[in-house]
């Protein structure tokens, strides 16, 4: 705000202004920039999620394969044994030996069976598992680019808004040089209590922070433009000018007059 833009109050108030004009924009940068980590954080989650995701499909496949080896090892090492039983009754002459190998074949025979059945349920599942895997890798793959251009596109943000607020701040402490210091302490300790809006102004002797009504005397101060005037509900630095006062007819109230 250019000097001698409001004409009815003290050069102060303006500085003023200025500086809390330059303040506002600074915390809003500051918000952004504390946004910007959170914002990369989700992105990255979201690519390790799904990398996560890639993994255990990978785990679930692998597990499924070893499952195969193991049922085909079991089934050959059967077989193998079948074939045994099938020479030792080929060559014994005992009947009762006759009907006991023919029993362990038959026996081993229906465990083979049983186990084929397990290895096409397994087959099943491999099949479904690398249709799984197959998409798994895709949609990894395609967080993985997608969060890599966001963070990359919000490091060059971060960088900017960096700039901006290193630039802004600048500014600020070269506008704070010419303000009193008194009266900026002032100002900055109701800056740090009530946030961004320090210096307000009053419209029919309304606060036009805390939007209640002001004492005559208040009011008059404000009016006056001869000192800095506060108002006594919430310790805002406060100003008047002339578009301020009500059009003939007019009545200001406060919040809680309705």
């Amino acid at each position: 705000m250019p000097a001698g833009i409001l004409p009815d109050v003290l050069p102060l108030i303006e500085q003023l202004l200025v500086l809390q004009d330059r303040d506002r924009r600074l915390m809003r940068i500051e918000t952004e920039l504390k946004e910007i980590p959170a914002q990369r954080k989700r992105l990255l989650d979201k690519a390790a999620a799904a990398q996560n995701g890639l993994e255990a499909a990978k785990l679930r496949s692998r597990q499924i394969e070893s499952d195969k080896r193991k049922l085909e090892l079991e089934v050959s090492s059967k077989v193998d044994f079948m074939r045994k039983c099938e020479s030792l009754q080929g060559q014994t002459k005992s009947n009762e030996e006759y009907r006991r190998y023919a029993h362990q074949i038959e026996t081993t025979k229906g465990e083979i069976h049983a186990i084929e059945d397990q290895e096409i349920g397994l087959m099943e599942r491999a099949e479904a598992a690398a249709r799984e895997l197959a998409a798994a890798t895709r949609e990894a793959a395609q967080l993985k680019a997608d969060a890599d251009k966001l963070i990359s596109e919000l490091a060059a943000r971060e960088a900017r808004v960096q700039r901006d607020f290193d630039t802004g701040t600048a500014e600020r402490e070269r506008i704070a040089e010419n303000i009193d210091e008194i009266d900026l302490t002032r100002y900055e300790r109701i800056l740090a209590k009530k946030g961004d809006l320090v210096v307000v102004g009053v419209k029919g002797s309304v606060c036009g922070g805390c939007h209640m009504k002001l004492p005559q005397q208040s009011f008059v101060e404000a009016k006056a433009s001869q000192t800095l005037a506060f108002c006594p509900n919430c310790g805002r630095i406060l100003y008047h000018t002339r578009d301020m006062d009500p059009e003939p007819g007019e009545t200001w109230h406060r919040d809680d007059d309705y």
